[in-house]
């Protein structure tokens, strides 16, 4: 117990972290829920399907954004509540921002929005997502109360997707990775790493890792909000493969280094999690696993994976931080091993 406490940073207890313990059999790092999915497609009466979404603690319980795509297919984000982080409560009414100040008011208005994160740091629960502002872009806003919700100023130009903050500072300053993209589903994506004094102006960009082969093939995003351990920054991010069938969106795992997070200490070869059950197989856009948010126990170092399946239903898996820790170390991608060197990835 004290090795899996002295592994996490800034980490509180959540005694109350959803939570299934580990199929006898199995031998994976991390293990999907027996009731999956958590959130059907149709929780409430607008929705098409809900997915994509992010979650946190929040006064006992839980709260969070969740991407809900309505019967028009747009795009848009609403809020929900918990009592035990499995069975959800979301309201029928989209979120609707506020400008946080006068000069943000020309951008607040509604075009589409989708996959969000929501990170605490420091007083309040910011919100990242995936903003339309002539083009796909990342939004930035912040709640309290997460019943009044305020926008601040689009983190960067278009295009830019998968806007994922760091729970502190870095060097006294804000941190966020995000992926440059374009106008559709791109057949290409890094990893890069910004930085904000005020959560306004983002500069001292720093490529963090790029698509390897196989499961991250085609390209690669950020996850789930990094969470501090002292071994790095924990992150799950996203991989996708080009198949005969279209893509194939499977999650890992990396390690970051804790005050310069654009150099990758390790990354998992292979995936933690790929779409192998009917939910996440057969959906709205078939074959993806897409992590969105973790839950963390501080003192158990237990962990619940949100993620999206098939881009129509919300799902969760279970793990230890120390496992998935081992198991990214014990099988790092060797092009990443390779490129500390210099070398060519087709050198392996």
């Amino acid at each position: 117990m004290n090795k899996k406490k002295e592994l996490l940073k800034n980490c509180s207890p959540l005694p109350n972290i959803p939570w299934e313990e580990k199929p006898a059999r199995s031998t994976e790092p991390i293990w999907r829920y027996s009731k999956n999915p958590i959130i059907p497609r149709d929780l409430i009466p607008s929705a098409n399907s809900i997915f994509n979404s992010a979650v946190v603690p929040f006064k006992g319980k839980f709260a969070g954004v969740f991407r809900c795509d309505n019967k028009t297919r747009v795009q848009q984000l609403h809020v929900g509540f918990s009592d035990d982080g499995i069975h959800w409560q979301l309201s029928d009414e989209r979120i609707q921002w506020k400008a946080a100040e006068k000069e943000n008011q020309e951008i607040t208005t509604f075009l589409y929005s989708y996959d969000p994160r929501v990170t605490w740091i420091e007083d309040r629960y910011y919100v990242t997502w995936c903003n339309g502002y002539h083009g796909p872009t990342i939004g930035v806003g912040y709640t309290f109360n997460f019943k009044d919700f305020f926008q601040l100023e689009n983190a960067f130009l278009p295009y830019n997707r998968n806007g994922v903050l760091f729970p502190r500072k870095i060097n006294g300053k804000f941190a966020m990775l995000s992926r440059p993209s374009d106008t559709g589903h791109t057949p290409f994506g890094d990893i890069f790493y910004s930085e904000s004094p005020d959560m306004k102006y983002w500069g001292h960009h720093r490529f963090v890792m790029g698509p390897t082969y196989g499961w991250q093939a085609t390209k690669v995003g950020a996850g789930s909000t990094p969470i501090e351990t002292s071994e790095g920054w924990l992150l799950f991010y996203h991989g996708v493969l080009t198949s005969c069938n279209g893509f194939v969106y499977s999650f890992g795992a990396a390690l970051l280094d804790v005050e310069q997070p654009w150099k990758v200490i390790a990354r998992s070869e292979p995936y933690l999690l790929s779409p192998q059950r009917l939910y996440e197989q057969v959906g709205d856009v078939p074959n993806v696993a897409f992590p969105g948010a973790a839950l963390v126990d501080g003192d158990s170092g237990r962990i619940a994976i949100y993620y999206g399946g098939a881009d129509t239903v919300i799902c969760v898996a279970f793990g230890y931080i120390h496992e998935i820790i081992d198991f990214v170390k014990a099988n790092p991608s060797k092009v990443d091993i390779f490129r500390q060197y210099g070398m060519s990835a087709l050198s392996i």
